[in-house]
């Protein structure tokens, strides 16, 4: 067990996470785990197929080895179940006895036939927050399809607003559709977690990936609603502000950040350009957003030199 937190004369005990979750879930639980929780990860008989799947050091495989898996499994405790045999999911019922939260990103419907699904379970214990993360949430015409990170970016919008204007459609680099549903997913628990301190009753916390990764659009969403413009792929730069991308130069290349209208203007006077901070096309951000080809062009021949 990790040691108790010390805080005057109290000693308070560690959360404890029961965790039931792989690749879209499991960075919910690392969050968890890192903030200190007890985090008791559940592995079928087999282990959980993250240890496969590498790079392993000197290239070769081990099932403590795998840097996909132990990035998503800091600070865990685990144990193998097998739910679908009846004595496993007595275990898993005596752990969730023993649990403040469950974590657990099975299919729609998945726990329910174990024995363990959140209409099953509240009553036995009330205090349990329940956290399911699923690709399209509980209810609603998808529910019952799987969700994979790939899949999600391109039907959130992220991937149509990721890479060059002129390029395709690109996902991210690291799997973001699955790192926000559990970002989402670890808050949400933290926000359960305070309700059951004020009310001494649990709750169940029910997260779709398609639902985290709209939300993850942020103010690319709200351009829409404001404007009715779907936005567009623009590679290093900004939306809402200019200049703010990366240039080539003479040996790299260089980000340029310019957050205000003053900040344009020192960019300008060090660029030995001070008549482009002058230029009414170019004066205000907003002017600079409407007229954003031209100053890019003309920001690239300076910068190039």
């Amino acid at each position: 067990m990790p040691s108790q937190t010390s805080y005057g004369d109290n000693l308070i005990a560690p959360c404890r996470v029961l965790d039931l979750t792989d690749d879209k879930g499991v960075f919910c639980t690392k969050l968890l785990a890192d903030y200190g929780a007890d985090v008791v990860r559940v592995e079928p008989p087999t282990g959980d197929p993250g240890r496969s799947k590498g790079p392993f050091p000197n290239d070769e495989p081990g099932m403590e080895s795998s840097a996909y898996y132990l990035f998503y499994n800091t600070n865990k405790r685990s144990i193998t179940l097998d739910l679908a045999n009846p004595e496993g999911q007595d275990l898993a019922r005596r752990l969730i006895a023993e649990s403040d939260v469950l974590a657990e990103n099975f299919k729609t419907g998945g726990m329910k036939k174990f024995g363990l699904g959140y209409e099953q379970l509240k009553d036995e214990f009330p205090g349990l927050v329940y956290c399911s993360i699923t690709g399209f949430g509980q209810t609603g015409p998808y529910a019952s399809r799987p969700g994979y990170d790939v899949l999600i970016q391109a039907m959130g919008g992220i991937m149509s607003t990721t890479g060059e204007p002129d390029g395709e459609p690109q996902k991210t680099a690291v799997p973001i559709a699955d790192i926000m549903a559990g970002m989402y997913a670890a808050v949400s628990i933290n926000a359960a977690l305070r309700h059951r301190e004020v009310t001494g009753q649990g709750q169940y916390i029910d997260i779709g990936m398609l639902d985290t990764q709209v939300a993850t659009m942020s103010i690319l969403g709200l351009n829409y609603l404001a404007t009715g413009e779907v936005p567009l792929r623009l590679g290093n730069a900004h939306p809402n502000i200019v200049p703010y991308q990366s240039f080539p130069t003479a040996d790299g290349s260089i980000i340029i950040a310019v957050a205000n209208d003053e900040q344009f203007d020192r960019l300008c006077v060090f660029a030995g350009h001070p008549e482009l901070a002058a230029d009414a096309k170019f004066k205000t951000n907003a002017q600079r957003v409407r007229n954003r080809d031209e100053l890019i062009e003309k920001l690239r021949q300076i910068i190039a030199e």
